[in-house]
């Protein structure tokens, strides 16, 4: 009898579910995709550590004390080093790199040279001790990624543009690099049954350092809540609400209800979509050097993903 009641329930769940997988895919690619162009125009008034120290903030104290609540998890000790190493990494010098960055480098670009996230993981997976040898195919796409970016970087006026900024590319480097390395880390270390719930940990954490760094930087004193546009504040809600809210939110529905290479298309899926985003709505040019940059750094991801390999890296929280 009870495995007959357990039947009774599971189907119609299978059933919604098939419904609702789309409609959470679509999300994860539109969503997360538009997280760059939201932040590029957060960062029109706001300056960019101080936006994301808001932003990260709200997620934070939002979600921390309702899914205390719910979940009934009281964090250890160990549970809030963790937090607290991969949200500095994570969200102040990854996601606040990122926001910086964007002051120089369009949203687009931005979102090609995040992808290879992809390429530095498999990197730091092999040199690893007892690591994993990437196969033929992963070494061709990660020379295929590598030169994707230096032809973002290449001689000036190739296809009929100049290059783009060396030191927000050399930033946006730096923060994908940071982030594969914390994604690893999170691998090995013990966190919360709740992945919400860890997430709000980590926007605690990393918002107190953005705060930190914003004062600092003295970008806390240039804020002038008054001098913010309506557009940017519209931004930095969407931000909240949309891309770390529902955002995450249809990730881990598609995580939990599809398969780990069908969730890992995001990676591929979010550039293009920022990258006409960017287009439309700020009016960033698609020049050919960008297009072949596209190309090529989006097949190195394609190569690296498709590829079968052991384990599975935790993905990015825009």
């Amino acid at each position: 009898m009870a495995s007959s009641a357990t039947e009774i329930t599971i189907k119609p769940s299978r059933a919604e579910s098939a419904r609702w997988v789309p409609l959470a895919f679509a999300a994860v690619y539109i969503l997360w995709g538009s997280t760059y162009i939201g932040i590029r125009i957060a960062i029109e008034s706001f300056p960019p550590l101080a936006m994301a120290a808001i932003r990260h903030s709200m997620v934070g104290l939002i979600l921390y004390p309702i899914l205390r609540i719910k979940t009934g998890i009281k964090p250890t000790a160990a549970h809030w080093w963790t937090a607290a190493v991969t949200g500095v990494s994570l969200l102040c010098v990854s996601n606040g790199g990122l926001s910086w960055a964007e002051q120089k480098v369009p949203s687009g670009i931005a979102a090609l040279l995040v992808a290879t996230i992809s390429l530095w993981l498999v990197i730091l997976d092999w040199l690893r001790p007892r690591g994993t040898r990437p196969g033929p195919l992963v070494f061709v796409g990660l020379v295929l990624g590598f030169a994707g970016m230096a032809l973002l970087v290449g001689p000036a006026k190739l296809g009929g543009a100049g290059r783009i900024d060396l030191v927000g590319t050399g930033v946006l480097v730096i923060a994908s690099f940071v982030w594969a390395c914390a994604s690893l880390y999170s691998k090995q270390r013990v966190m919360p049954a709740s992945p919400l719930l860890v997430v709000a940990m980590q926007s605690l954490a990393g918002a107190a350092a953005l705060w930190v760094a914003a004062i600092v930087s003295g970008e806390v004193r240039a804020v002038h809540f008054a001098a913010i546009s309506g557009r940017s504040w519209m931004a930095l809600i969407y931000l909240i609400v949309f891309g770390s809210g529902m955002g995450f939110t249809a990730y881990l529905y598609v995580l939990k209800h599809s398969t780990a290479s069908k969730v890992a298309t995001y990676a591929f899926v979010n550039p293009v979509v920022a990258l006409f985003l960017g287009w439309i709505l700020v009016g960033e040019t698609i020049t050919t050097r960008t297009a072949l940059a596209a190309v090529v750094i989006l097949t190195a991801v394609v190569l690296v993903i498709s590829a079968p390999r052991a384990g599975a890296a935790r993905v990015e929280d825009h």
